[in-house]
């Protein structure tokens, strides 16, 4: 019995990890408890294991230098200064003035305000990358709107869920950060490859409002003359595009030399500011040579979108780290709250007592898992898995298959982070002995892990619309109605289709791996046949008294003993060897 305990010492440290976790125990500390746990138990019975345990007492002094290790990291610093950032913009009414403009430009047209939520949803993954900030501040805004004007409970509930779960996988998204540091890869490149799927998801999400609109006239109309404050205007919107296009273009061309490759970008960029200076220039001088429709929405829209350029398009172009990225962002979130009027002691407060809370919950669940590594590795525990893994039937397709199932009905019990710090780990090795790109197999299950955030009964994000949403009937003091209260159960059955997109996303991301693999970009083909390496031989006479004879394919290369010195050299003395420690006994701390 002892013998078959400690030969599968990773099947049950596993399985009892998940017991301590379905008990409700915290996660960084049901991680550290049973990585403690079972060394004890492990070092025990290492000698009954043949060989399958490795764990000794000394292994322990492993554990300060693992911990060091983790809070030396600088990628995770992107964490804190993106989180700071996404409080900050929250604070500063950013999410209002986005959704009152969208909402005004697409009012005019069914489901507008369903939407103009996808379209801020997106714009505020980009900028805040929390998925709480996101979700509250569309749920306080535009669920109260979208019930005066009648539109059906699930759909306004569930596109409001699923609008700020895309915090998740657009750029800059906080589990990107923590996928690329467990995966051993670059976030900039997780980046770059996320945008093509988050851009798809957000366009299919807008699928399904169009086809609800068909399929459910009444479902979500249209909003009435009087509730466009704004009133119309697009014509004046799209010229103004235009001029700013054509600016870009223009501006393109004459930088192509001086800047290369980098000319579009700066091109736009002169575009963009000449056409925001002049929509100020226009509202604060009176010149009515805009609508106000048109100055709204590029007044609105230009901020969050030059904040967009500065944390990824510096990290794109390689001119910041992410770490530098998410600094500058929470400048620039700084200045935008300010340039405001809602930057103050007390909102600073807040955001700094936020950002270090989420702070220190990664960094726990992080040091639990490395005490959990330490232990599973011990006992073999990454070689159980990877052969579990690999040995699936279907190959590369099945692995695929199981790991994408697994993820998703855990998903049901964990969040990202934890997610991403216990399966992920163990995950990464079968996948890249499978010869699968890290960075797509990444993007993958982030897509994944955001149906964590949606899924009952556990899905945080259902949780922050239930936290806001009406729960009693209430008076609109616009239109005079009584407005019936949002039940928990719209709340979830408006959810389940957008959980269904978000699994049609990951069928499609798997069956056009193209879209994540574009972040290698089109570099000169190399022809294996035509590379030639060679490799200088030593010489028949290397200077030193005879030494190695005529190079490295010469007759005379005895590359068993060390070159002579030009004489007889005696041979020095052995080292001592130090007495072997005593592995029987915890080591003295």
């Amino acid at each position: 019995m002892i013998e078959f305990i400690a030969q599968n010492m990773a099947p049950i440290m596993f399985a009892s990890l998940i017991i301590f976790m379905l008990i409700g125990y915290p996660v960084a500390f049901a991680l550290a408890a049973n990585g403690l746990l079972f060394f004890f138990v492990g070092v025990e019975l290492a000698p009954y294991s043949n060989g399958s345990i490795t764990l000794s007492w000394p292994l322990l002094y492993a554990l300060p230098e693992r911990f060091w290790g983790q809070m030396a990291n600088e990628t995770l610093l992107a964490i804190p200064f993106f989180t700071f950032m996404g409080i900050i913009l929250e604070r500063s009414g950013m999410a209002e003035d986005l959704l009152d403009t969208i909402g005004q430009l697409f009012g005019p047209i069914r489901g507008g305000l369903a939407y103009a939520v996808i379209f801020v949803g997106a714009l505020l993954a980009a900028t805040t990358g929390v998925v709480a900030a996101s979700v509250i501040a569309m749920g306080l805004i535009s669920l109260p709107i979208m019930m005066r004007y009648g539109y059906d409970r699930r759909v306004a509930s569930g596109v409001i869920a699923a609008s700020g779960t895309l915090a998740q996988i657009i750029p800059p998204s906080l589990v990107l950060i923590v996928l690329a540091d467990q995966l051993g890869r670059s976030v900039g490149d997780m980046y770059h490859g996320a945008i093509i799927p988050g851009l798809v998801l957000t366009g299919l999400y807008m699928v399904y409002i169009l086809i609800m609109t068909f399929w459910k006239r009444d479902s979500m109309p249209a909003l009435p003359v009087e509730a466009r404050t704004l009133g119309s205007g697009v014509t004046s919107l799209i010229v103004a595009l235009l001029i700013c296009g054509a600016i870009a273009y223009g501006a393109h061309l004459l930088l192509a030399e001086s800047a290369g490759p980098d000319a579009d970008i700066w091109g736009a960029t002169i575009g963009i500011i000449v056409i925001y200076a002049f929509a100020i220039a226009d509202r604060s001088l009176g010149l009515k040579l805009m609508s106000r429709l048109a100055q709204q929405v590029i007044i609105v829209l230009i901020p969050p979108l030059a904040l967009i350029f500065l944390v990824l398009g510096t990290i794109f172009l390689g001119i910041a780290t992410p770490t530098e990225g998410g600094a500058m962002g929470a400048v620039g979130a700084l200045i935008m709250a300010a340039s405001k009027g809602r930057l103050s002691f007390g909102v600073i407060s807040q955001a700094l007592a936020s950002t270090t809370r989420l702070s220190s919950f990664v960094m726990f669940i992080l040091l639990g898992a490395r005490v959990f590594s330490l232990t599973f590795y011990g006992v073999n525990g990454h070689v159980w898995v990877e052969h579990l893994l690999v040995s699936l039937p279907g190959g590369e397709v099945g692995f695929l298959i199981v790991v994408n199932l697994l993820v998703f009905f855990l998903a049901f019990f964990l969040d990202f982070f934890e997610l991403a710090f216990i399966i992920v780990p163990l995950l990464a090795p079968a996948a890249d002995k499978l010869g699968i790109d890290l960075i797509w197999f990444g993007v993958l299950l982030g897509i994944n892990m955001q149906t964590s955030f949606m899924h009952p009964p556990f899905g945080f994000a259902l949780f922050y619309l239930r936290s806001v949403a009406a729960k009693v009937p209430y008076f609109d003091k616009i239109s005079g109605k009584k407005i019936q209260p949002i039940t928990t159960g719209q709340i979830y059955w408006g959810a389940v289709p957008f959980v269904g997109i978000q699994i049609l996303m990951v069928a499609l991301t798997i069956a056009f791996p193209q879209m994540v693999m574009h972040y290698k970009g089109s570099g000169p083909a190399v022809d294996p046949a035509t590379m030639k390496i060679e490799i200088p031989g030593f010489g028949q006479d290397n200077g030193l008294g005879g030494g190695l004879g005529g190079g490295l394919g010469g007759p005379s290369n005895d590359l068993s003993a060390p070159p002579s010195m030009g004489g007889q050299q005696p041979n020095p003395p052995a080292p001592a060897q130090p007495p072997a420690p005593d592995l029987s006994q915890p080591p003295k701390m």
